[in-house]
């Protein structure tokens, strides 16, 4: 039977995830979207049904399970209405604008007592994160003792803010870097150049485990994340993120993507597929609502702390064992 999904929010990612389902995706099948935009919304819906309210479609009979790419201010809402209806929902990161508001996910789904949240850090199964992990569980480069991580973009946005390079951009190395290492973060630093960008933010893990972060949102020659895990016994990185090689002029040479969607077209697509299986054997797979909040509580105290000179020691609260 094919599992219908309903897409709330047909921006650039909304309208991906509704492509994903409607051409791609095995065993699954678009059956809604809501946007207050129409157009928008016809374009993404290809003859889905489509609603003005985001309520009416997570409680629509003809919706099984909801992905949420809608603006970060709302997830937190359309969440807990899913765990109330009882569907399966794939939220956008971040989980909720505040921790606060995070947390009670968390504690909703915990009450419920089976967990229907999977936060859409699509890097988990991104190809070449994946073999890094693999790398790490199975002893191949001996205990890890540094991540290097990089994560630079063209250009911000006019309304990026410089918090927002830690709570919108270094909230997937937070994230990613906490699922490589299978360690949980316990301190971090950051040091910024200049105008606040680019910035340096190294953690360490309960481990002992160091975690460098360059988060640049000016770099101008591309889109570029990469990433290099250090083991005792060896290293193991990511190689360049291309298909093909140019040689030309004297120099062979491959280009960077403008954005992070062409970088990341395999993982969204193996994430949304993932997503639907579990969802149909009943289960869960990515990011829990757990991982969803603890990486948004490590990204507001870092950003409370980013004025210290000192190391900020990061916090939590008792991890609910349905997450255990």
């Amino acid at each position: 039977m094919s599992l219908a999904v309903g897409v709330i929010g047909t921006g650039v990612m909304g309208a991906e995830h509704a492509r994903l389902l409607r051409c791609i995706t095995n065993g699954a099948h678009l059956a809604a979207v809501c946007d207050p935009d129409a157009g928008r919304a016809t374009l993404a819906a290809q003859g889905a049904a489509m609603f003005t309210d985001a309520h009416a479609l997570i409680n629509s009979d003809q919706v099984q399970a909801v992905v949420i790419a809608s603006p970060d201010a709302s997830h937190a809402g359309y969440a807990l209405a899913c765990l109330a209806a009882g569907k399966p929902v794939l939220c956008e990161k971040p989980i909720a604008a505040t921790a606060a508001e995070g947390l009670a996910i968390v504690q909703a789904e915990a009450a419920l007592g089976r967990r229907l949240v999977t936060v859409g850090f699509m890097r988990r199964f991104d190809p070449a994160y994946a073999e890094m992990q693999a790398a790490r569980a199975e002893g191949r480069i001996g205990a890890p003792v540094l991540l290097h991580n990089i994560h630079r973009n063209v250009a911000a946005p006019d309304w990026f803010t410089g918090a927002m390079a830690v709570t919108n951009s270094f909230v997937h190395e937070i994230d990613i870097s906490r699922w490589l290492l299978g360690s949980e973060m316990v301190t971090a630093q950051v040091t910024a150049a200049p105008g606040g960008d680019p910035m340096l933010v190294t953690m360490q893990t309960d481990k002992g485990e160091i975690v460098s972060t360059e988060v640049f949102m000016n770099a101008a020659y591309g889109y570029h994340v990469h990433a290099q895990l250090v083991g005792r016994l060896g290293t193991v990185e990511m190689a360049a993120p291309t298909r093909t090689l140019t040689n030309l002029a004297n120099a062979q040479s491959f280009a960077f993507p403008p954005n992070w969607v062409p970088r990341f077209t395999d993982a969204y697509r193996l994430q949304m597929q993932a997503w639907v299986d579990a969802t149909k054997a009943g289960q869960t797979t990515g990011a829990s609502a757990w991982d969803g909040f603890v990486t948004t509580l490590i990204a507001e105290q870092i950003v409370a702390g980013m004025g210290n000179l000192g190391p900020i020691h990061l916090t939590f609260p008792p991890r609910p064992a349905l997450y255990a």
